[in-house]
């Protein structure tokens, strides 16, 4: 029986799906942050170049793949989908389980797939610098190897408790020529909004989106770079799904019965799992899909439906998502990347109608599973994977979930993620289960009448 499954680079997408057409209840527009009113297109030019402006707002289905893009995505693409054999067997598992390794990135992680598309769109307009945020640097490690690839210099402004917890991350940067600073920084008014207010903020990524905003609108030679949320970003994500599809035939499965990632933008859930929705939609298979979320961070199940801002400054345009407020700073977990106070519209809609189940897990759980993980198939997944892989367990675990196939997606290794194991093996990480009383106060800063 063969355990991991290759697509000859012959097989690579050349094009990517779009999921807004095909969303039931349909997609809200986004709104201007000052008046309230609905965004024109042409207004997001400020921050965002003209061929991602287009994939943002297109409701046509399939979108091609430049070449170019396709060229560099080729140096670790497509990516293998294997079978979990040896965990199905430590846990006892009664489902199968597969998982899409997309920590055989450069950067060891999906965020790449992102990442080579937008420098790809900016470089093609003459922008010759990127800003962005991260939060465990997974994003900011992928946007710096990007520009380093095409000549582009990336500003990365860094979640303060993740630039402390992992330094290697700011390494990898720095090997890409790019340039990390802590977030909330003296660097940007956003910055010393909060540091003014809040001298020992460990920073959030709604802070670190501010900065970096702020910095792409204020220099005609820098665009903005985001690594989730927007449907741009969500839409270059699904060649991991669109892989995986023509992998289960070769693997000579059906296509699975549960898709499961973990979600903190909701970039990487969409990327496995966007392209099973016609399945769903058609009533052709009834596949459920779960996106798992941190409970320190739970947007999903305790968050409003509402528009909101993407930052904690109000200087991104207003989406209608779930949100558990933009002045909501979470608890320092090690699932850096998982702590953003929004969700994906694409998601927030898809949740709306009923397609997708939220799950929200402790992080003590989650470092279980991916150290059981580990010790089964040999990867060490990031602390944000680990919550897909603790989902994926409970799933094919469920006597209803007999003979029937669990699919996640390895979102990254979690090589430099180590200072959080040793947290883990050391009893040191706490479980966050957040008062009403904090979500009601982040709630009151909802903008008024957007719900």
């Amino acid at each position: 029986m063969s355990k991991k499954f290759f697509l000859p680079e012959s097989e690579m997408c050349t094009q990517w799906y779009n999921a807004i057409p095909d969303i039931p209840g349909g997609l809200e527009p986004p709104r201007h942050p000052g008046t309230g009113q609905n965004l024109d297109p042409s207004e997001l030019a400020i921050i965002f170049p003209e061929p991602l402006i287009e994939q943002e707002v297109s409701t046509q289905r399939w979108i091609d793949i430049p070449e170019e893009v396709n060229d560099i995505l080729r140096l670790w693409r497509p990516t293998p989908l294997v079978r979990a054999t040896n965990l199905e067997r430590v846990i006892g598992a009664k489902a199968r389980i597969y998982y899409k390794n997309e920590a055989v990135s450069p950067a060891g992680s999906h965020k790449p797939n992102s990442a080579v598309a937008q420098v790809y769109a900016n470089k093609q307009v003459g922008i010759e610098k990127l800003a962005t945020e991260t939060g465990a640097g997974q994003w900011g490690s992928s946007l710096a190897l990007a520009c380093c690839v095409f000549g582009v210099e990336c500003l990365v402004y860094m979640v303060k408790c993740s630039y402390e917890q992992k330094p290697f991350r700011r390494s990898m940067m720095q090997t890409w020529k790019g340039r990390a600073i802590p977030s909330p920084s003296d660097t940007t008014a956003a910055g010393r909004a909060v540091l003014a207010d809040d001298p020992e903020c460990p920073g959030s990524l709604g802070i670190a989106i501010s900065e970096a905003v702020e910095i792409a609108a204020q220099n005609p030679d820098t665009n903005y770079a985001l690594g989730s949320v927007l449907n741009h970003v969500l839409l270059h994500q699904t060649v991991i799904g669109l892989e995986a599809r023509k992998q289960f035939a070769m693997a000579g499965e059906s296509l699975p019965d549960v898709v499961v990632g973990c979600c903190g933008g909701g970039s990487n859930f969409a990327g496995i799992a966007t392209p099973f929705l016609e399945e769903k939609l058609t009533g052709k298979k009834d596949i459920r899909f779960v996106a798992v979320e941190p409970a320190a961070c739970p947007t999903m199940t305790r968050g409003h439906f509402a528009y909101d801002f993407g930052d904690l400054a109000g200087l991104t345009p207003l989406l209608k998502m779930h949100t558990l407020g933009s002045k909501f700073v979470p608890p320092g977990i090690h699932a850096g990347g998982l702590r953003y106070h929004g969700m994906a519209p694409i998601v927030s809609a898809l949740i709306r109608d009923g397609l997708v189940e939220p799950l929200a897990l402790h992080q003590n759980e989650c470092f279980e599973a991916a150290v059981t993980f580990a010790q089964s198939e040999g990867i060490i997944p990031a602390p944000e994977s680990s919550h897909a892989v603790r989902a994926a367990i409970i799933e094919a675990r469920k006597p209803e979930n007999t003979d029937k196939v669990v699919l996640f997606n390895l979102s990254g290794h979690g090589h430099f993620d180590m200072l959080s194991y040793d947290k883990y093996f050391s009893m040191q990480l706490e479980d966050f289960d957040l008062p009403q009383q904090h979500l009601d106060a982040a709630a009151q800063h909802l903008p008024a009448n957007t719900a």
